[in-house]
């Protein structure tokens, strides 16, 4: 017991003044303030990292590549970043990029053949339904990756294309959320530029708008195609099936394809 005693009498003890409890504290509410702060930094990139068409330079790549004089709201830093609902037919998705919805800039054109290939570059790789191609507003050729995961380079081969000048929609649509990507391409096809000419029409029974996807998110306007018929949306809507409608539903019946 006496050798207990002396050993923690030999102890030095160390008064804990307000002082010093005033700077443990101080401390303390340092490291969480700097955990706090680097913790979304460190999530930043993956939270913003999607895709984009790079060729044919789409409008947002060519933001990113310093090729327009106009203001692009942000878009040159991150062209993967064009994200919004799906069943837009805006080149922003209807985003906070609306400058890339401004035919009257001066967007620069790709000469291209009436085949080409077209290449997405994907910086997270999202399961996907389908990559849905549109010429001048309508639906020219869908893919269907049925919730595959893409690779880092996408390509689709487009042919028959129009001759002309044409703006080009790609919309890659997200299989496990209701989002897509979008990007607005503006081409001559053929290099002889002046009108363009139509769109080949579809094929008999076949629909120009894309296949209703009960995930997507639709604004009013939309168009889906759906067991032969044929859509256009009133008001914002998801996860109503358009045949189940009616005459005061969300969804406007068009006819037969």
């Amino acid at each position: 017991m006496k050798g207990t005693a002396l050993s923690r009498a030999a102890l030095p003890r160390t008064r804990l003044t307000p002082g010093r409890l005033a700077l443990a504290v101080l401390a303390v509410l340092a490291l969480a303030v700097t955990a706090l702060v680097a913790a979304p930094i460190s999530l930043t990139p993956s939270a913003q990292a999607h895709g984009w068409v790079s060729d044919p330079p789409s409008r947002q790549d060519h933001c990113a590549a310093g090729t327009v004089s106009h203001d692009c709201q942000g878009i040159q830093y991150e062209p993967q970043s064009v994200e919004a609902a799906k069943g837009s037919m805006q080149c922003s998705g209807g985003s906070r990029f609306t400058n890339l919805d401004d035919d009257s800039l001066a967007w620069p054109r790709t000469t291209i053949g009436s085949t080409h290939t077209f290449t997405w570059t994907v910086t997270a790789n999202h399961r996907t339904s389908t990559w849905e191609y549109f010429v001048d507003g309508q639906l020219f050729r869908t893919f269907d990756d049925g919730g595959a995961q893409p690779p880092s380079t996408v390509h689709h081969t487009l042919s028959g294309l129009p001759s002309g000048n044409h703006k080009i929609l790609a919309r890659w649509n997200i299989a496990d959320t209701a989002m897509a990507f979008y990007a607005c391409i503006d081409v001559n096809v053929g290099g002889g530029g002046g009108d363009p000419t139509d769109p080949p029409d579809p094929d008999p029974g076949e629909c120009s708008a894309a296949a209703w996807d009960a995930t997507a998110a639709y604004l009013g306007g939309a168009e889906v195609s759906y067991q032969g018929g044929h859509y256009r949306a009133k008001w914002w809507t998801q996860g109503e099936v358009p045949s189940e409608s009616g005459q005061w539903g969300v969804w406007e019946d068009l006819g037969p394809c």
